[in-house]
């Protein structure tokens, strides 16, 4: 527990907002704890003016009243930094959830705070630094294994200037609270170095040499975001979508099969009942790169809806301060917060009870700018060791009613790189991953071929106008040209838009098989064919069709693959006008 700087009192309460007259000195961002008899409830500060500081609480302020003692402790919000993160499910504070239930009983208990990592195990520490190193804060003192990661022991990030290292820790089994070195500067000051370190929140961690531009696709084998509207590694995306849009599924596919080394879910805001299912199934995800959980190269920040709504601020920083604690090990981290609409509204609450001008549909003013703030935290480095690490963050976004003009969702927009819309629309025709394929735009590098990708965005564009033409005349009054462009959209969509994320094989497809079959259906949109009627053109399509989707369930590698690939050269040769 953080030791205590001064004591001040409460001279009003609202929610759970609190003002505090002090005479000492008080910074932004200050944690401190207000006591309601002999509980001692959690606060940051988020607003200085005068003599008087607000602060959010962070639990339930039923008892706080006027005249009640608040203990400001000097300190920033902040994380333990160290092994064992891994495998933890967490609330915005980084209380770990499993222990915090344990001791609270069914309901949990307000005012109780636990440490983030585990004091009694012990990890088989490796050292890579000597006596007599010239170190700086971010450099490694050795590693320890944390699962399939290699964890990094560094000299703490918060530290300054230059450090000479005196004593390193002998190879062995430690933890994480014994003395792995002890380094001294300049200024003859002695330091220990244990396993663990803590950082503020709300400043990213910048110790690197230089932010790359993100320009590599992070693979995430879903064909739709891969092909059509790829993420790149250190990039960032955001999918906004109605209510049963399918965010949740999706979101287990890129866990699963994305190109991450360390995947963090922060259930910023979530209803109740959907963290509940993120908890109980994501753990039961087994990670194709190890054939072991999911969960073991995984951490999730679970703060649901009903949860006291600044906690809900705190999840979205606490996430991607333990992100970027990771991308300085080198390592590809993955980042996925669900979602950011409810923390947007919790800053709506919070300016609210600041009385501050409010902004479009009483967001705050300020609502952009904290939106890019979190963003920008995503990045692909250049570490000082000349290794490359990353975090790469998407956000779902709940628009009520999937309207995209609303104010979390524009302001999303201007500041990812990728847009991922999901549409009601699709998901009610079972069209999955119902990311609408007209709407929804990226900034970075297709898998695939630009000239072919460009073509099939066109098919998929004028077959929509056909198709709400058809709407409006019915397909009699369709030309057969027109109808054949229809029915080549309906063939990219079903054939490779739509994927069976429960099917082993159609569930992940890998960048070459991509590359592969978008080249071979490029083939059919291109191709012109002996069609002399619509009923003829429709049966052809379809058979055709269901010819290829039977050819996504099949391995490339199997013989059955290239039977069918053999059945659909000739399917295509009987109708190609090349060939009559």
């Amino acid at each position: 527990m953080p030791e205590v700087k001064s004591t001040q009192k409460v001279v009003g309460v609202n929610g759970n907002m609190m003002t505090v007259e002090f005479t000492d000195r008080v910074m932004q961002n200050e944690v401190a704890f207000a006591k309601v008899g002999d509980t001692r409830l959690k606060c940051e500060v988020i607003r200085v003016r005068g003599n008087r500081a607000d602060l959010q609480v962070f639990e339930s302020t039923n008892g706080l009243k006027v005249g009640d003692e608040v203990e400001f402790t000097d300190e920033l919000l902040s994380v333990e930094l160290g092994p064992g993160l891994l495998k933890q499910v967490y609330d915005g504070l980084q209380n770990p959830l499993n222990l915090l239930a344990e001791q609270s009983g069914f309901f949990l208990k307000r005012g109780l705070y636990l440490r983030a990592l585990d004091r009694d195990v012990k990890w088989a520490f490796t050292p890579i630094a000597k006596p007599g190193d010239k170190v700086r804060p971010g450099d490694r003192i050795g590693h320890v294994p944390e699962g399939i990661i290699k964890h990094y022991i560094m000299v703490p990030l918060a530290w300054k200037g230059e450090w000479t290292l005196q004593t390193v820790a002998a190879p062995g089994e430690y933890t994480i609270d014994e003395v792995m070195a002890v380094a001294v500067n300049d200024q003859g000051e002695s330091r220990r170095i244990t396993m663990t370190q803590f950082w503020p929140v709300k400043i990213p961690i910048t110790d690197y040499s230089e932010k790359l531009l993100p320009e590599r696709t992070m693979i995430t084998q879903q064909r739709t975001i891969d092909t059509f509207f790829p993420v790149a590694v250190g990039g960032t995306f955001c999918t906004p979508g109605p209510f049963g849009a399918g965010k949740t599924v999706l979101q287990h596919a890129i866990s699963r099969y994305a190109e991450a080394d360390v995947v963090i879910i922060a259930a910023c805001g979530e209803r109740a009942g959907e963290v509940v299912e993120i908890l109980r199934e994501f753990p039961e995800l087994e990670d194709p790169k190890t054939g072991q959980p999911l969960i073991n190269r995984s951490i999730i920040i679970c703060n649901t809806s009903s949860m006291p709504v600044a906690a809900r601020e705190a999840s979205v920083y606490t996430a991607v301060t333990l992100a970027e604690y990771y991308r300085q090990m080198g390592l590809n981290t993955l980042l996925l917060a669900d979602s950011t609409s409810r923390w947007a509204q919790a800053l709506r609450e919070m300016s609210g009870r600041l009385e501050e001008i409010p902004g479009e549909e009483a967001f705050p003013a300020y609502l952009e700018s904290l939106i890019a703030s979190f963003y920008e935290r995503a990045g692909l480095v250049r570490l000082r060791t000349g290794e490359e690490g990353s975090v790469t963050i998407g956000g779902a976004v709940s628009p009520a009613g999937g309207n995209f003009e609303e104010p979390v969702t524009q302001a999303t927009l201007k500041v990812v790189g990728a847009f991922l819309g999901l549409s009601r629309e699709r998901s009610d025709a079972r069209r999955y991953p119902a990311i609408h394929p007209l709407d929804s735009w990226s900034k970075y590098r297709s898998v695939v071929d630009r000239k072919e990708l460009d073509y099939a965005r066109g098919i998929l564009r004028q077959g929509s106008e056909v198709n709400q033409m058809m709407k409006v005349i019915g397909e009699e009054g369709t030309s057969l040209d027109d109808f054949v462009v229809y029915l080549k959209s309906e063939f990219l969509d079903y054939v490779y838009l739509q994927q069976n994320t429960f099917d082993a094989v159609d569930g992940a497809t890998g960048a070459e098989r991509q590359r592969y079959m978008f080249d071979r259906i490029s083939k059919v949109l291109e191709g012109s064919f002996t069609l002399p009627d619509k009923d003829t053109a429709r049966r052809y399509f379809l058979e055709l069709r269901q010819m290829f989707m039977d050819l996504n369930y099949l391995p490339m590698d199997s013989e059955e693959f290239k039977r069918q690939e053999a059945g659909i050269e000739a399917k295509i040769a009987e109708r190609s006008s090349a060939n009559a």
